[in-house]
């Protein structure tokens, strides 16, 4: 085989990849850092200061800044944004309300033996659901539970990025409003060039006066916007095998040399790498027909908080993290199938209920 035709890209399979598995597989990364912090074991794993939840968040959204575009450039844009609420937003909804009337409660009884104080200790979970229906978490705790847990107070800390995640769905459906963004990935480009940049140079946004918030934005909208880019190229070009290897192998060694910023600056060498990956690396069919990444993902955190409070920490951290993980799942399932499928089949045209789609992780969708 010549080198040209080695290189040669084929056209990226939507209908048939394994990108179910690989977002269950970044999900359960993040479960695992996760399990470092909440069972009172350091940080775990990290690489440039950033734990492997860090990296799988980051995962996360080259995927989805290149699904997103191609959804937004089959859709119209009302359409658009229902398949985006309708993909995040009632289990989202559902996640609060089960933390905060079923976990919490629960986790107050193992406590303190009661539930005294329960509706009427600030934060109460009336207050807790209010205060983040909107999808920006402004509560974490809910009354006096999780006093006395390695991490306290936290019920959640996974769903912060959904509100990141939905403002990048807002830029792309902004952006396809522009012509040149829907004919040619120039816009894109430079928009991604100087998301970098900015990030690079921001150092604290509170020097220049703006919240975190705004810091947070701006670190994870050039893996976004990375995977948008590639979007365009990989719909050009195809993919190719060879080239997403060493895309990935590239990706690993910008992040382990250039601080801080080598991560967003490898995001479209990292979308490619793992949309190459997801061609020829197969998954079980039982997860192609099922995306439950979503839920793992949102149900992870609390689950593994109730499990340190009633005393699995002291089994190790293997056991710990396993427990955690079959539990984790059958709430992801339940989530899938009793509220996220379900709320996509609603949101799809009348036409397009009757033919299964896969559909993909926090908020993304394959659009056939």
């Amino acid at each position: 085989m010549s080198l040209p035709e080695a290189l040669r890209g084929t056209p990226y399979p939507y209908r048939k990849n394994s990108l179910n598995l690989f977002r269950l597989i970044l999900a359960a990364l993040v479960l695992f850092a996760h399990s470092w912090y909440i069972a009172g074991q350091g940080s775990g794993p990290s690489i440039q200061g950033e734990n492997l939840g860090g990296w799988a968040v980051a995962g996360f959204f080259v995927l989805s800044g290149f699904l997103i575009t191609r959804s937004r450039l089959r859709t119209s844009p009302g359409e658009y944004l229902l398949h985006r609420v309708a993909r995040i937003y009632p289990a989202f909804v559902v996640v609060l309300l089960v933390t905060a009337f079923v976990f919490a409660p629960i986790a107050l009884l193992i406590e303190q033996g009661s539930l005294a104080g329960f509706f009427t200790t600030p934060i109460t979970p009336f207050q807790y659901v209010w205060g983040n229906l909107a999808l920006y978490i402004d509560h974490y705790s809910i009354g006096a539970t999780l006093q006395g847990v390695p991490y306290p107070g936290a019920w959640n800390g996974s769903l912060w990025t959904l509100f990141y995640e939905f403002l990048c769905y807002i830029v792309i459906w902004v952006l396809g409003f522009v012509a040149v963004f829907r004919r040619s990935p120039i816009l894109v480009g430079v928009l991604w060039v100087l998301s970098v940049a900015l990030y690079a140079l921001i150092g604290g946004a509170q020097r220049i006066g703006l919240d975190v918030s705004f810091e947070l934005f701006a670190r994870l909208l050039p893996f976004f916007l990375g995977g948008s880019l590639i979007y365009f190229l990989v719909e050009k070009w195809g993919v190719s095998r060879l080239l997403g290897i060493g895309a990935l192998v590239a990706a690993v060694v910008m992040i382990w040399l250039i601080p801080r910023w080598g991560g967003q600056a490898s995001a479209p060498l990292l979308a490619y790498g793992l949309l190459s990956l997801s061609t020829w690396i197969p998954q079980p069919a039982w997860i192609a027909r099922n995306d439950v990444s979503y839920g793992f993902y949102i149900y992870a955190w609390p689950v593994q908080q109730l499990v340190i409070l009633v005393g699995a920490g002291v089994l190790g951290m293997p056991l710990y993290i396993l427990i955690t993980v079959v539990v984790t799942f059958g709430l992801a399932w339940l989530s899938w199938v009793l509220i996220e499928r379900p709320a996509m089949f609603l949101a799809r045209p009348k036409g397009n209920q009757l033919r299964p789609q896969p559909v993909g992780p926090p908020g993304d969708i394959q659009e056939a």
